[in-house]
């Protein structure tokens, strides 16, 4: 099984510094949907996984954030795209739990699910602590410029291998045109 796991916000949606606190302020980035269907039609599955301290904040509760997710859901879906599932972690990080990214708890929980190794598998976040915790587990990272991305490539420490496109569409693009390459590119 082809897999690939995202970031929410600031790789498929606009990030804000206040938290994505409603259905409103979900508004996707421009190509980051229709990526998704091309990796569908590629035969990937596309999990998402997504810190959510907004939870522990109580700056929004269960009931919106599932509102917030349906809505992803339905657009995914008017764009010919489907999401396998959504993983998130809705503590703070003063709960200092094992699923909130940087730790790998989301992710081994992810690849407990799917029955899968996830060494090698696509992981594409805008912020640090995405790409450490799926490099934890030998996932492949991929930095977008979107949301936090920039700020994250200036101030550096990428995990090893790392590699760095403008927005979900580009990095989409180079995954799926990768195979039918003649040379490998270096990890």
């Amino acid at each position: 099984m082809k897999m690939i796991i995202l970031d929410r916000d600031g790789v498929i949606n606009h990030d804000s510094p206040d938290f994505i606190k409603s259905p409103a302020e979900w508004v996707p980035i421009p190509g980051s949907l229709e990526a998704i269907a091309r990796l569908n039609q590629a035969g990937y599955r596309v999990v998402v996984a997504s810190n959510q301290s907004g939870i522990a904040r109580e700056l929004f509760d269960m009931n919106i954030l599932n509102s917030i997710h349906q809505k992803l859901h339905s657009h995914a879906q008017m764009a010919g795209a489907q999401i396998d599932a959504i993983f998130f972690c809705p503590h703070a990080a003063i709960d200092n739990c094992d699923c909130r990214k940087p730790k790998a708890g989301m992710f081994e929980e992810i690849g407990k699910r799917f029955k899968v190794g996830l060494r090698g598998v696509p992981t594409v976040g805008d912020s640090l602590r995405d790409l450490q915790a799926g490099f934890k587990c030998g996932c492949t990272p991929y930095l977008v410029l979107t949301g936090k991305g920039q700020k994250t490539m200036e101030t550096g420490g990428l995990p090893p291998g790392t590699q760095v496109f403008a927005d979900l569409a580009s990095m989409v693009n180079d995954l799926l045109k990768a195979p039918h390459t003649t040379h490998s590119s270096p990890n």
